[in-house]
């Protein structure tokens, strides 16, 4: 008979504990300790943050040996996000054990807080399995997961994956990238943090990256601006570590084709399916070739036969396919099945169901249930055994230099085209930005500066809208009439691109005064008529 394993309680001291004072005042070195759920062995995981980062600071673990810190052999350095992590073998069981963490910095000292464990005995295995660690606890008897972002950290809360781990999660996918730089940086804050995290606590990890498609129709823009995206991806992962036996393959979150909008948030243009369908199919081979892990895809059904071409290619990439409102507990259920007939693309079956790999069943999990902040957690099943679920973390992928996010790499600025003319239309400027290779910049954004002799007193408002990768147009609203001189400035705020700018003089007529129109009255804000949990599965 196939023994159950049981996980002993870890006991784990947060409290803070008499850390020394630090003489690098600046500087802030965190540090989590926690057991991680192994078969074989009893393993610990160390692992915070240095904030300013300093890429490359060495961190070293000490360990309180009757009073008096010692220096382990256990050394790491901070990555590119300003993490660390350390994992280690435990020797003293059923013991309580202090550690700290310990970075030079300008020559000072920086230590973290004390964090106390006492480690607890793992059960003797015989063939030890990693399986056996990843319950079929999920509705259906499934591998249950999550998949999280900044929107599960309100008020910059942290989530608490221990408690993750023993309400049942065994996987959780992270939002580590977006098209959208804004979107982009958040997603940097909290993808480094989450992914130690959840690591240590036992839960496998995954990262998935939120796809706008290009304002372009041409094939070779089209790709150009997948590439881009797909080098973000690497950049990112790189940044990360690479691919460990507890990752698995990043996601393509693909999901919307609106490549523009208005004013209002209408979208004005979507892309055509068979953009669509070139644009996933570069990014996904980009990044299989360039990790050597087979990326998934997410989406939802109606998406894949409305908004892409079938295509044998996409076949070759698991899919994460999202639909709620039936339960996968009941075994007839199944997602992607149209009342009444079939959903069409590339991954519909013989018999009209998608061949899925991982099912988004609800987006109203009771996040507290699982440690997470907040009301909402997205909740998700995967479709097979615990060997096949192994088998998606199979290969690692260590980065190599060449692999790694480049630091300030230099960047040349073009305007394409220039126009202003009156108070009452905008001043715009289309800014092309490339790297050295004469590719598009991966990250970053552009803003007008304006000279200090020729600032505007009212203060006009810049729009920024993206065509494609390394392509806007800068809009100005409310420009009062005179000529002025400044600078189209690019910036990354992430470090990986040098800034640049480009001098331009432009001048503003009045024009004619617009009829004044009366204040709108407000109106009170009414409580939707609909519940967007409804009929949802809620666990």
């Amino acid at each position: 008979m196939r023994l159950k394993i049981y996980l002993l309680a870890i006991s784990l001291v947060v409290a803070i504990m008499g850390a020394p004072q630090s003489v690098a005042a600046s500087s802030a070195l965190s540090m989590s300790v926690t057991q991680t759920p192994s078969a074989s062995e009893t393993v610990l995981t160390l692992y915070g943050n240095l904030k300013p980062n300093r890429t490359g600071a060495v961190v070293k673990i000490q360990v309180d040996t009757d009073g008096k810190w010692t220096t382990t052999r256990f050394t790491t350095k901070v990555t590119k996000v300003g993490t660390w992590k350390v994992t280690a073998l435990a020797t003293a069981l059923e013991a309580k054990v202090r550690y700290r963490a310990v970075s030079v910095i300008s020559g000072k000292n920086l230590y973290s807080p004390i964090r106390s464990i006492t480690v607890k005995q793992q059960p003797e295995i015989s063939n030890a399995d990693p399986a056996q660690f990843i319950d079929l606890t999920g509705p259906g008897g499934r591998i249950h997961g999550a998949d999280i972002s900044r929107w599960q950290h309100p008020n910059d809360k942290p989530i608490d994956f221990v408690k993750m781990y023993e309400a049942g999660m065994r996987f959780v996918f992270i939002k580590a990238s977006d098209t959208r730089e804004s979107a982009d940086l958040l997603a940097i804050k909290y993808a480094a943090m989450d992914h130690h995290a959840a690591q240590a606590a036992g839960i496998y990890t995954g990262f998935y990256h939120y796809a706008v498609l290009p304002d372009v129709s041409d094939p070779e823009g089209i790709k150009k601006d997948a590439l881009a995206q797909a080098q973000k991806v690497v950049w990112r992962l790189a940044s990360m570590g690479g691919y460990s036996d507890r990752d698995l393959p990043y996601a393509l979150d693909l999901e919307n084709k609106c490549v523009r909008y208005s004013s209002s948030g209408a979208c004005q243009k979507y892309a055509t399916r068979s953009a669509v369908t070139l644009w996933a199919t570069t990014f996904l081979s980009s990044l299989k070739e360039k990790t050597g892990r087979t990326p998934i895809l997410y989406s939802y059904a109606a998406f894949l036969e409305s908004s892409m071409t079938r295509s044998p290619e996409l076949t070759q990439y698991p899919l994460w396919l999202a639909q709620y409102a039936i339960d996968p507990a009941n075994p007839i259920n199944q997602p992607g099945l149209k009342t009444g007939g079939c959903f069409v693309h590339s991954w519909t079956g013989e018999n009209c169901d998608s061949q899925w790999t991982l099912w988004q069943y609800s987006s109203c999990g009771i996040a507290p249930k699982y440690g997470v902040p907040g009301n909402r957690l997205d909740l998700n099943v995967f479709r097979g055994t615990q060997s096949s679920f192994l088998d998606l973390a199979r290969g690692s992928w260590t980065p190599t230099l060449v692999d790694l996010m480049p630091q300030q790499e230099p960047t040349v600025l073009t305007i394409v085209d220039q126009s202003s003319s009156t108070t009452n239309k905008l001043v715009t400027f289309k800014v092309n930005v490339v790297r050295p290779n004469n590719s598009p910049v991966v990250t970053g954004s552009v803003k007008l500066v304006f000279d200090k002799a020729t600032t505007p007193q009212s203060k006009p408002t810049q729009t920024i809208l993206r065509e494609t990768s390394g392509v806007w147009t800068l809009a100005l609203r409310a420009v009062p009439a005179g000529t002025y001189t400044g600078k189209v400035l690019f910036e990354d705020i992430s470090g990986t691109h040098a800034e640049s700018a480009f001098p331009v003089t432009f001048t503003v007529t009045q024009g004619a005064t617009p009829t004044a129109k009366p204040t709108p009255s407000p109106t009170a804000t009414k409580k939707p008529t609909t519940d967007g949990c409804r009929g949802q599965i809620k666990n």
